[in-house]
């Protein structure tokens, strides 16, 4: 019998072909590992151990120090603390954002208010992105949270640094505060900082115009971590570049000075120096406390400041309007002597009212002040001198004189939020209202009443501009970083020196000679002698029968219908040096308490040592790297 018949031979074929076809396939495979294996060892090895090498290193953005703002004795006005701070990283949560939080709860407070902030801000950005759940927290808060750190996947602690204001309200409309950062904010800025969890920008005064300089650049640190994010070790780190260091011009002792006399009156006050525009102090009140923003203020806090009728988030000094009273007249003396229209002898006489077309017009001393001329004019505050004034040069020399004293423009200075104020005229009314202007406004004007509005800077400008005869610009900053900041060249103002002299002379009269209307309030002390002008600005209009039945006195009205008291002033008053507005909003009492205020507040400025207010500026600050004097 044959070894193989035919049928075998033909299986034994096929065997055979399955083999070779089974071969060459797993061949064919393994050739095809092969290369790939060579490809991600040999060819692309190293872009994968480099990706393996970024899934065990971080590298975390770091905020840089925040720089300082400063007075002009390097009196640290706004600095940095530590802050306690723990963030969720939404993407390491096993359990997810709610249980986490849930857990998180359990240790710190967190109230419904601030879960509803944390999933909103988690929801707005990337699951990678830190959330910040809670900062500010105390030692014993912090230690609790690292405590139960293992049982917290997502939780990060952190210890950074946050904004902190000695001095509470005390400069708050001047530096501002700093807050989280919005969505709008990132609008038109890129800088990564801007999404680190508890960023905080500038959001008014000083912290805002300047936040850029303040800001910093952003330093970065490079961990090592665990397969659960857990950070093993720092394996370097970039503290990146601290923010720049703000100088600025006041002068702190005078500041807290200022802002106890003011008290909690609705008020506003500057101290200006006449020979640089430098602004010794600013103080709006009542304020609020800046590190309230920053910490983070409750809706109880934050319903009370806007609902509070002294409007303590508006800074008066900038942003608050009104009409001048009185303290225009100077504006209007000087813009009519010098145009020629005014001889300097003229006289009225003044019987208490000025009878125009229809209308009486009234003087504020009932029977009148007799024969007044432009010294008395000023001394006394005569309204039927000034109407006279107005009714003979017009409002178009009103209002070009105004306009020349720096009145119805910004002053531009660093602090954002500055109104302009209104100086009113022909051609304002008629874009304004659409109305041709009245010769009866024109008295009105006359007297700083009417369209006329000024805010506090500027009626401390006037007195400046007057007291020196230059167009004197407020300024409040000094030095930023490394840099002094250019004063422009002072020029002279566009009046004689007759027409400044006989202003000047009716501004002392004021407060020095008897019959002035702040002599009674006057700066006693040889040497130190002031000068100035009240002022008392309707804010409402006095009907013709409450006139015949007798206007009652301010102090026997309710607060929100008595007049705001204004006062300027400059001192000394035969040198000046200084210069001062101060209002009190429905102050217009008998007892003048805004210009007793104004007095003992120039008073300390002066006795503040004048030689040492220039010797004192850091001036030197852009040489040190402005480190505090």
């Amino acid at each position: 019998m044959p070894l193989f018949d035919r049928k075998d031979k033909s299986r034994y074929a096929t065997f055979t072909r399955r083999t070779l076809t089974m071969g060459g396939g797993i061949a064919a495979i393994m050739t095809a590992l092969g290369a790939r294996l060579y490809q991600l060892q040999i060819l692309e090895g190293e872009e994968f151990m480099t990706r393996a090498d970024e899934n065990r290193v971080n590298q975390r953005l770091l905020a840089p120090l925040r720089g300082r703002i400063l007075d002009r004795f390097g009196v640290e006005l706004a600095t940095n603390r530590r802050n306690y701070r723990v963030d969720l990283i939404p993407e390491q949560a096993l359990e997810g954002v709610d249980a986490a939080l849930d857990t998180i709860g359990r240790i710190i407070v967190i109230t419904s208010r601030e879960r509803e902030r944390i999933l909103h801000d988690i929801a707005e950005n990337k699951h990678f992105v830190p959330t910040t759940i809670a900062e500010n927290l105390t030692w014993d808060e912090f230690a609790r949270v690292n405590l139960h750190l293992p049982y917290l996947p997502g939780i990060q602690p952190e210890v950074g640094e946050t904004r902190n204001y000695p001095f509470g309200d005390q400069l708050s409309h001047v530096l501002g505060y700093v807050a989280a950062v919005s969505p709008d904010d990132k609008t038109n800025d890129d800088d990564p900082l801007l999404d680190l969890p508890g960023f905080r920008i500038g959001k008014r005064g000083i912290e805002k115009a300047f936040d850029l300089q303040v800001r910093g650049t952003a330093g970065a640190s490079r961990v090592e971590v665990n397969a659960y994010g857990r950070v093993i070790r720092e394996l370097g780190r970039d503290p990146g570049a601290p923010g720049a260091d703000v100088y600025l011009t006041i002068d702190n002792e005078v500041q807290k000075f200022v802002a106890q006399r003011l008290g909690n009156e609705s008020a506003a006050c500057v101290v200006m120096d006449v020979a640089n525009g430098d602004v010794i102090a600013m103080a709006s009140t009542p304020g609020y406390d800046p590190n309230d923003f920053n910490v983070g203020i409750t809706e109880t806090q934050w319903k009370g400041l806007n609902e509070d009728d002294h409007h303590p988030l508006i800074n008066k000094v900038l942003s608050g309007v009104y009409p001048p009273g009185s303290t225009f007249k100077p504006a209007v003396a000087l813009s009519a002597l010098d145009s020629g229209l005014l001889p300097a002898d003229f006289s009225v006489n003044c019987t208490g009212s000025l009878q125009f077309g229809n209308y009486v017009f009234h003087c504020w001393k009932k029977g009148g002040h007799g024969h007044v001329d432009l010294h008395r004019g000023i001394a006394a505050s005569c309204d039927v001198f000034f109407y006279e004034v107005a009714k003979r040069v017009g409002i178009d020399t009103i209002e070009n004189g105004a306009h020349k004293l720096g009145l119805g423009y910004q002053t531009h200075i660093e602090i954002p939020g500055e109104k302009a104020g209104v100086i009113p005229g022909r051609a304002w009314k008629e874009a304004t209202l659409h109305l041709p202007w009245q010769q009866g406004e024109t008295l009105n004007t006359g007297i700083g009443q009417g369209y006329v509005l000024v805010t506090p800077i500027q009626l401390c400008m006037l007195a400046a501009r007057v007291a020196s005869g230059n167009q004197v610009v407020p300024r409040i900053v000094h030095v930023v970083g490394h840099t002094v900041e250019q004063r422009p060249q002072l020029k002279r103002l566009e009046f004689s020196d007759a027409a400044l002299a006989a202003v000047q002379s009716g501004m002392n009269a004021v407060t020095n000679e008897p019959g002035g209307t702040a002599y009674a309030w006057r700066i006693p002390n040889p040497g130190f002698e002031m000068a100035g002008k009240t002022g008392t600005a309707q804010v409402r209009r006095i009907s013709k029968e409450e006139h015949l039945a007798g206007v009652k006195k301010n102090d026997e009205l309710p607060w929100n219908l008595r007049d705001h008291a204004h006062f300027i002033a400059y001192a000394p008053a035969d040198k000046p040096r200084y210069a001062l507005s101060i209002l009190l909003e429905h102050g217009a009492v008998t007892s003048h308490p805004h210009v007793q205020m104004a007095r003992d507040i120039l008073l300390f400025t002066q006795q503040r040592d004048p030689a040492n207010m220039t010797a004192g500026y850091p001036v030197n600050a852009a040489d040190n790297g402005g480190a505090r004097l």
